[in-house]
């Protein structure tokens, strides 16, 4: 056996043929004088010296043999050079599984969102999409202090966030007028009887400056509207998702309690962000008056009262429909915030009127069967 030989620290991004090469020489023996020693044909010594042909376990048992080692010496060279060998595919395997625990790539992927480049790997595009340069690096700029009642915002979130900001960037607007958008209310209202008025919501929003956009959420994104506020504070935001639904009367209420957002200046230095079905949002004052401003505008409180106290506790189809009328408002308008007074959610429900379908024919829309084209970056 050649000295010291099974004290050597096996260099394993080598072929074990590395090793038997050393031995063979240190002992003066040629390939071909070795391979008759084994029993083998020299091309096959040959080609395991070459790292050509794998070490088997008869391979390993006639090396041993012949110079005094144990096969599984060989045996361990060879598993870990082919280990080794797999490293590369490893690390990229996970980075694959550390990307997409901390990233959805598959639902913004499926939105459209990351579009590669001419041999581009996913992976940057994602980071591409998220402003990184590594998957592993915090999300900074202006996206990274976002935060949601006190509390960071989801990457799922802020993914959705980021899409709506690019998509808003895109759109041409006139410089925003507060004046307009109080007097557009009035303009708004007059579409609340029928459901294919919303149409004209976009264009009425964008004539006072306001950039109005419709984005499909993300699944668990949790998120119904936000509001923020582009070029230097200047250009509000108006972003809905439709999350609970396309209703009438859903519609109506979280674009009221948006505007309401931008009336009182909120959203400039962090977003608004908006879920209905956080219980906790209403400790915050803004969203209280906001709230109080969409369900007025919805149906006006104090005539909303009244009914209530004249008919509760039976309510009937033609009671709906006579006050629908009376306030100008479509039914489902009417009965969904009969719902939320009496928490009745079963009342009325066939008069919920869709409006989706309506609205992304004339809005920014991403999602819902449209996907925009942006420019990349």
């Amino acid at each position: 056996m050649p000295r010291n030989m099974t004290d050597r620290t096996p260099a394993y991004t080598f072929p074990p043929g590395e090793f038997l090469k050393d031995a063979l020489d240190e002992l003066g023996w040629s390939q071909t004088e070795f391979a008759e020693i084994i029993g083998r044909k020299a091309n096959v010594v040959n080609e395991i010296i070459m790292g050509k042909r794998s070490i088997t376990p008869d391979t390993a048992r006639e090396i041993a043999a012949a110079l005094d080692t144990t096969p599984q010496y060989w045996l361990n060279l060879e598993s870990a050079y082919q280990l080794a060998k797999t490293s590369p595919a490893d690390e990229r395997i996970a980075r694959e599984a550390e990307m997409r625990k901390r990233f959805p790539v598959r639902d913004l992927a499926k939105r459209g969102w990351l579009p590669q480049r001419p041999g581009e790997s996913m992976e940057a595009s994602v980071c591409r999409f998220f402003g990184i340069a590594s998957i592993g690096d915090p999300i900074t700029g202006s996206f990274a202090a976002w935060r949601k009642n006190n509390e960071d915002v989801s990457t799922i979130q802020l993914a959705w966030l980021i899409r709506v900001k690019r998509l808003a960037e895109a759109m041409v607007v006139p410089k925003f007028s507060e004046t307009l958008l109080r007097d557009a209310l009035v303009q708004l209202e007059a579409l609340m009887v029928d459901p294919e008025e919303v149409r004209h919501v976009p264009r009425i929003l964008h004539d006072c400056g306001v950039r109005f956009l419709v984005v499909e959420p993300l699944p668990g994104s949790r998120i119904d509207g936000v509001c923020f506020w582009l070029d230097k504070n200047r250009s509000p935001v108006i972003a809905l998702s439709l999350k609970g639904g396309d209703q009438i009367d859903r519609f109506w209420f979280n674009l009221r309690h948006e505007i309401e957002h931008i009336l009182r200046l909120e959203g400039r230095d962090n977003p608004v962000i908006d879920n209905f079905e956080d219980d906790d949002r209403l400790t915050d004052e803004s969203e209280r008056a906001a709230d109080a401003a969409a369900a007025d505008f919805c149906v006006p409180r104090l005539k909303m009262e009244s009914f209530i106290r004249r008919h509760d506790p039976i309510y009937s189809k033609p009671g709906l429909i006579g006050f629908s009328k009376l306030v100008k408002r479509h039914p489902g308008i009417v009965a969904g915030q009969i719902q939320k007074h009496l928490n009745r959610w079963d009342l009325f429900k066939q008069y919920q009127a869709k409006v989706r379908h309506v609205l992304i024919r004339t809005a920014m829309t991403d999602g819902y069967g449209v996907t925009p084209h942006l420019k990349e970056i």
